[in-house]
Order: structure tokens, then sequence, then C-alpha cells
């Protein structure tokens, strides 16, 4: 009789929450369930103008569009100068990248080397060569590329980037991987986050460039860019100065100390070094004198004057002239600065030495100038002492983080309130931020243009949750269920 009586015993919110609880996991979208994805990868070589370096990137096969997906796996630096350095050499140029593609063939599996797209983008060292000697360029370009294409990989070209290509792809980037272009919501969306996207500041070897999302009019065309990812429109101003990188301005402040043939003002006092002519005016960025014995050797001591430095410096920006309703410097137009930015590359590793080996803070430009002008009154001996490092890099500490902050404040316009929200980092999400993912995620179409559509399946902790959900329901109304029974035989004992 028992038997009979327990299936109309159990009561109808058990049968009711187990029916909720099956019916949530139907709603829920499905996958199939299979092996975990295979992955791939993708090379790029970043040939800058004083050195270059290889980034092996990777991404779960099944999740091509996804965002956030694609992550740097590993990184080589290629040992020695930039292959612009290989002018007279250009054979030594493609021989320089073979320790890194060796390295490329471990980092990649076997079975995915014919599949893993393999590019080379040279950047302002290599756009001055070709200002130069056209020839040489081209040389150089071709024996990189017979290198690369003897590796078992999927070579798809080796081409020097535009200015423009180099703002841009640096400022995706950024953005792809701070997550600013798209989410990926619990619930099973996409969705745009509302904070917006990062401005884009990045110094090199031989140029500098800024870019950032504008909603102001841009009255030079040859500055805006229009894109389309992820089904959404952005209007971005860009513009890269060529010469105004680190080593060039370097170069141009050392040719107008020896002009004046007076102590160098941004090098430490006690320090010297001999200097050949025909090294300081080999490139185009500097202006040679009329009269001019490139064997000559000058020997040049430094004063640590920082007053005299930033006056240096100060004349590499012309801001007397400007045909737009506004520009930064040397005539180019800029419209207001608008939201946050990222500063990388030398940006970063220049305020990072006044941070960490001089100990100085440069949380606001008032602590930036101070910080500066701490370092410029530093002997020799003095610095030696407080930033021990290469010998080279640190004799031009003064005029690299003058020229920092002099190209922030007097060139791009920066004050108090828009430098709270710049952030320097090397680094987003263990990738480095740089023009090269931004470059080949352009290449092989992983941030598409159209909109994604929903996906089948969650989230792992959207699923968990629901299956916490389900647990709970299920085990309260077993737990009512059973009670009840309890309390029917208790009755019928009676």
């Amino acid at each position: 009789m028992a038997k009979k009586v327990l299936p109309l015993l159990l009561p109808p919110l058990l049968l009711a929450a187990l029916g909720l609880a099956g019916l949530l996991l139907l709603c829920l979208p499905t996958r199939d369930v299979r092996e975990p994805p295979a992955f791939k990868y993708g090379i790029v070589l970043d040939a800058g103008s004083s050195h270059t370096s290889m980034f092996v990137y990777k991404w779960p096969a099944d999740k091509e569009n996804d965002t956030g997906i694609v992550g740097q796996h590993s990184s080589c630096h290629v040992q020695g100068g930039g292959i612009s350095s290989y002018a007279d050499n250009p054979s030594g140029a493609g021989r320089s990248l073979v320790e890194c593609l060796e390295q490329a063939l471990r980092d990649v599996p076997r079975d995915r080397h014919a599949s893993t797209p393999l590019y080379l983008g040279a950047t302002a060292g290599m756009r001055l060569l070709n200002l130069r000697s056209p020839e040489a360029a081209a040389a150089v370009l071709a024996a990189v590329g017979q290198t690369l294409a003897q590796y078992p990989f999927d070579f798809r070209g080796a081409r020097i980037l535009s200015g423009q290509d180099e703002g841009v792809f640096g400022w995706v980037t950024a953005n792809y991987l701070l997550e600013n272009l798209i989410k990926y919501s619990w619930v099973g969306r996409w969705f745009r986050p509302r904070k917006g996207t990062l401005g884009a500041m990045d110094l090199g070897g031989a140029s500098t460039q800024i870019t950032f999302e504008t909603s102001s009019p841009v009255e030079d065309p040859a500055n805006e860019v229009h894109l389309r990812l992820y089904g959404q429109h952005y209007r971005v101003y860009t513009h890269s100065f060529l010469c105004y990188g680190q080593d060039q301005v370097l170069q141009r402040l050392l040719a107008s100390a020896l002009q004046t043939h007076r102590p160098h003002p941004c090098w430490p006092r006690g320090y010297s070094a001999e200097v050949q002519l025909r090294d300081v005016y080999q490139s185009p960025c500097v202006g040679q004198p009329q009269a001019l014995n490139g064997s000559d050797r000058v020997v040049l001591q430094g004063s640590s004057d920082p007053d005299l430095c930033r006056a240096l410096v100060s004349q590499l920006f012309n801001v007397s002239t400007c045909g737009f309703s506004r520009c930064s410097f040397d005539g180019v137009f800029q419209p207001p600065l608008a939201g946050s930015f990222i500063a990388f590359s030398a940006f970063y590793r220049t305020v990072e030495f006044l941070r960490t080996k001089m100990g100085l803070p440069v949380a606001t430009l008032q602590q930036l100038d101070a910080a500066v002008e701490t370092t410029c009154k530093q002997t020799w001996e003095e610095l030696q002492a407080r930033a021990p490092g290469p010998l080279d890099r640190l004799a031009n500490s003064c005029a690299a983080a003058t020229f920092v902050q002099q190209l922030l404040s007097r060139g791009y316009g920066f004050d108090e309130r828009t430098f709270g929200g710049l952030a320097f980092q090397r680094q987003a999400a263990d990738t480095a931020v740089g023009w090269a993912l931004g470059y080949m995620l352009n290449l092989t179409n992983l941030v598409p243009s159209d909109p994604p559509g929903l996906r089948k399946g969650l989230q792992r902790g959207a699923w968990s949750v629901a299956l916490l959900l389900f647990g709970a329901l299920l085990l309260a109304a077993l737990a009512l269920g059973l009670r009840q029974v309890r309390s029917a035989k208790a009755q019928r004992a009676i």
C-alpha cells in the first residue's frame, strides 16, 4: 500500500522545481561537447629603427573572432641593430633574423608550421633609408624576405609600414587588449563597453605617433582614419612625426651641441665622449653643415645644465606657424586631446627609469618636470651610483627625459588635467603593446568589421552559476519531498 501512496505524496513544489530547473538548462544556449580546441599561431617581426623584435601570438582555433582571445605566446629580440643598419650589407639583415626564427620553430608546434602566418613590418628606420636610398631599402627587404621564405611558415611578405599604419595599429592593439572595443557578457551577448577607447602614443627610435578617437572636426584629411570594428564605426585622428623618435632626437641634439662648440648641456658633468662627425650627420633628420669633414673627431664634454638642455630640446618643436585653427607642432593639425591615453615603447622606458632607477615620483606633470630637472642636475659619478646601467643610455637619460617631457607638454599639449588620464605601460593582458598585434589582427581578419552574432554556449562562469542554481533547487525540492513522505508515514502509523 505504501509503494502506491509514495508518488502521490510528492509535493507539487518538487515537480515544479524540477521542471523549472530543467527548463532553465534547456533555455541556456548550448554547444557541442568536444575535446579542447587546438591552437592557432601567428608571427610578426617588428623591424624597428634600432632593433627587431619577433612576437609569436596564439589563440584557440575555434574562437577566431572573439575579443581578448589572441595573446602573446612568446617573443624574441634580434641581436644587433635594426635591418636599416644593414644598408651596406643586405644579406646580413637576413642572417640577423635566423636565431629568432629558429626559436619560432620551437615555439610553434610542428603540425602548425605550415598554417602559421608570418609577417615582417618595417617602420621609421626603413622609411628613412627609403628616403635616402630606395635601392638600398629594396635590397634589404629582398634579403630579409628571402630568409623568411626559407622557413616552413606561411610567409606573407615583408613591407615598410607608413607612419599612419604604425599609429593606427598601435591604437587597435591597445584597445583590443584592454577590451575597449567589445566585450562578451556572462549571459552570452556581445556589448560595447561604455568606457570608450584610449588614445595611444608610441615613441620609437626614429618616429613617434599619437592616435586617438575624436568627435571634433579633423581639418587635415591626411590625419583622419575611419575604422569599422565589430560593427562599430570609429573616427580616429593619427599622426606620425618622422625624425622625432628617441634615437634621432639624440642625434639632432648632439649635432646642435657640436655646432655651438660648447659642452653638451644634456650630458652629465664629468662625462665625455669622442664623436665622429660622419656618424652624427649621416641621418636625413640631421642637417649637414656646408663644410664637413666626415673623418673629423670631436671630444665633447657634458655640463649637467637642465635649463640649457630644455632650451636645446625646445628648439626641436616649431610652434610658431600653423595653417589650421590649432596645431601640435611643425604646422601639424591636432584636435583637442580627448579621453585617456596609454603611452608605450620609449615613453614607458623613460618614465620607468625616472620612477624606479632614480626613485622619483611622476604621477603629475609637475612631478615629471621636477624629476627631469633632478636627473639633469646629476653629475656622471652621481648618476652611475644612483642608476647603474648601460653607459651610453645612462649618459643620455637627461636628454631622453627632457624630450619626453617637452613632447608631452609643448608638443602634444598635455596639461595637469589631461596628464592625469595618461598611463605609461609596456604590456596589457601579458602582451606587449605596440603596432605588431594590431597589424596581424587586421591582416588575418581576427577583428571583423561586422558585429559578431550570439555564440552557442556560455562562458564557464555562467555555466557554473546555472548548475549551482539547478543543484540548489533540486536539493531543496528533494528535502521538502522527503519531509512530506515522513509526515505521511507518521500519520499512517498513528
